[in-house]
């Protein structure tokens, strides 16, 4: 049963084989407790193309694809999403997050899954379970 989402800076931590990701997910993914959005699949498909190694990292992000099972959009997650911007657009809120993100959350709602990120705005989304893990903790140590 999926119980987490993968936001953006998640997936590539894990694709890069960063200790701290590795030992956080693999647990996760032996369980198949884990799934991301194909909005998080298209910024990291952004990200990894400034490398030298994009064909590599590519395939190896499809072949994750097997086990991090990407959600599309729906109607009720577009939905959800008019909800959310509502909820945070002033007076009533503190203010919007990015589409994009907006949009995961809705995915993280719809499915009822915590994401699991490294931005804090997320819990700002009323009702969506969030695990923030500091960006620092999936650098390189050597």
């Amino acid at each position: 049963m999926r119980r987490y989402l993968l936001d953006t800076t998640k997936l590539p931590a894990y694709l890069m084989g960063r200790p701290a990701a590795v030992t956080q997910f693999d647990p996760w993914l032996a369980q198949s407790e884990v799934a991301t959005s194909v909005l998080v699949y298209a910024e990291v498909v952004e990200g990894l193309r400034s490398r030298a190694t994009f064909p590599a990292l590519h395939h190896a992000l499809r072949d994750l694809l097997d086990s991090v099972y990407p959600y599309t959009l729906t109607y009720p997650i577009l939905d959800r999403y008019g909800i959310i911007r509502r909820q945070l657009r002033p007076p009533h809120g503190p203010g919007l997050i990015g589409d994009i993100d907006t949009l995961i959350a809705a995915t993280a709602l719809e499915r009822n899954l915590t994401i699991v990120t490294c931005d804090a705005d997320f819990q700002r989304v009323p009702g969506l379970h969030a695990i923030v893990i500091p960006r620092d903790s999936l650098k390189d140590r050597t």
